[in-house]
Formats: C-alpha cells, structure tokens, sequence
C-alpha cells in the first residue's frame, strides 16, 4: 500500500513529459489517476502503461480552455471514484517570439492554457475539496515566471501569475486543510528542449549548478511529496526543480 493509497489523483496534461510523469508517480504511490489531455489516444497510452504496471488510471479527455468541459470532468471524477484529493495542473503551452513581433492571438493562446486553464480546472476542483474538508492543489508554474526570459513575455507573464494564484489560494483555503502549492522546473528533457542545437545544449549546461538537464520523474517527485503526508504544513509554496538555473 502506498502512502496515496485511498486517494483520487487528476493530472491535466498528462498525455506526456511532465505531466505523464507525475501521473505515472502519483499511481505508483497508491493513488487512482484520472489522466487528462486534449489528445485522448495519447492519455489513453499513458493510462494504459500506468494499469500495466499494477497502478489505477484512467483517460479522459480534457480542453482546460472551456470552464464548463473542465466542471464536467471533475464532476465526474468525484462521483465516479469517490472524491478528488489531488489537482495536479500540468496542462500548458508556449507560442514564444520577441515581445514586439508577438501578435495578440499568441499572447492569448498562452494566457487561456496557461493561466485561465488553471482556473477553470481548479474552480470546481476546490469546491469539491472544500466539502470534503482535504485536498492537495498543485500546479506547474516555471522559473521563467521568476526570472524571465527573452521571446517569452507571454509565457513568463501566465506563469508569474500562477504563482499569485498559488499564494492567494494557500491562504484562502488552508484553514479547511487543502494545501496549494506550485513546482517550478527549470530545463528538463522534454520534446522542447530535445529541438535544441548541441552549441544551444553546452551553453545552456554552463549556466547550470548541476550540469545536467533535468528529467520529467525529477519534477514528479517532488508533485507526489507535495501531495503526501509529509508536506501536510507545507502550502503556499513554490519549488523550484532547475538544477540551480535560479537561485
């Protein structure tokens, strides 16, 4: 039995990277994972390795962008399988370009993933938690929404934001026993930073402390101790999993 043993688990994005990790990681913890994406033949691939492996998942498609499909889902969740206990908000996109080429539609797209997204999920996820009384909230933010980074202004701005929202909603909820808290990866080996150059990849290792980049199971371990016992007074926090990009 592991230590999420009892618990209902939904990852939004999972149908890779991250996202798939943290599903992968919270199953292997004890937890039912709902795995959520807008790609269901991709979820359906994680969910699937996921029972393979002795874990309990399922797939489920999910547009963050559409409050009413992300109310549904959750609605369905806590019938199905009993409650939700933990959120994991993994879902997001980039559309980078230098802040005065970026048009409009870019800015937008980012914002309505990355940032609204994390509201419509988390809206009616709380409401559940809040009657439950239990609850662990947990979003994926970035070190660029600390620290910024050229040709990223919208995607920097959404993830900035995200960490307000973290802060504001740890203290809202914390007395009902819900903690929220965010993760903030740095360079981890995703299909993104698979596209760069080797010039690209040293340069980017040099500003590292640990000259590494990181793996998307690096980032999940830390979302499955937020989400177990041992972070049971940690909230409002944000970690940041960058191998020492920022300090």
């Amino acid at each position: 039995m592991g230590e999420l043993s009892g618990k209902v688990a939904l990852v939004t994005g999972a149908s890779q990277g991250i996202g798939a990790a943290c599903a992968r990681a919270l199953a292997q913890a004890g937890a039912q994972v709902v795995c959520a994406s807008r790609r269901l033949e991709a979820v359906e691939e994680v969910a699937a390795g996921i029972r393979q492996a002795g874990g309990v998942a399922v797939a489920r498609t999910l547009d963050v962008t559409h409050h009413e499909e992300a109310a549904a889902l959750v609605e369905e969740v806590a019938q199905t399988l009993g409650g939700l206990h933990i959120l994991v908000n993994n879902a997001g996109i980039t559309d980078d370009q230098l802040f005065l080429r970026m048009k409009p539609e870019s800015w937008r797209r980012v914002m309505a993933t990355n940032l609204d997204g994390v509201f419509n999920v988390t809206h009616p996820a709380a409401r559940i938690m809040l009657k439950q009384k239990e609850g662990r909230i947990i979003t994926i933010t970035s070190v660029v929404g600390l620290m910024g980074n050229p040709g990223q202004a919208n995607y920097a701005a959404a993830k900035a934001g995200l960490v307000g929202f973290t802060k504001s909603l740890a203290r809202e909820l914390g007395s009902r026993n819900i903690t929220v808290n965010a993760v903030a990866p740095g360079y981890i080996q995703t299909a993104m930073t698979e596209a760069l150059s080797e010039e690209q990849r040293q340069r980017l290792l040099a500003s590292l402390a640990i000259p590494r980049l990181g793996t998307p199971e690096d980032v999940a371990a830390v979302v499955v101790f937020l989400a177990g016992p041992g972070a049971s007074y940690i909230t409002g926090e944000v970690i940041n999993v960058s191998g020492g990009l920022y300090m």
